[in-house]
């Protein structure tokens, strides 16, 4: 497992950690992040106007598109770790 690898787990951990909960602004950014870096590009349907939270999620991830793996995974890294203070 490349280091990488295992600060992204680390961080993974640590998000479930974190002192206080990020605002949603935050939290939506961390799920991206996770997306983007485990699945890649979003290639889901977009959901309903009606479906807020679903909506959000989706709007989020989308504009991950195009960062690698990796990339998104040390954003992620850098988020968690920014937090934590």
């Amino acid at each position: 497992m490349s280091d990488l690898n295992a600060q992204f787990e680390a961080a993974q951990a640590n998000s479930k950690l974190l002192a206080e909960r990020p605002d949603n602004p935050t939290l939506l950014k961390i799920y991206a992040l996770f997306k983007q870096a485990t699945e890649g590009d979003n290639t889901a349907k977009k959901p309903s106007f009606s479906d807020v939270v679903a909506r959000a999620k989706w709007d989020a991830w989308t504009a991950q598109k195009g960062a690698s793996a990796d990339e998104a995974k040390q954003k992620y890294i850098d988020l968690i770790e920014s937090l934590r203070g």
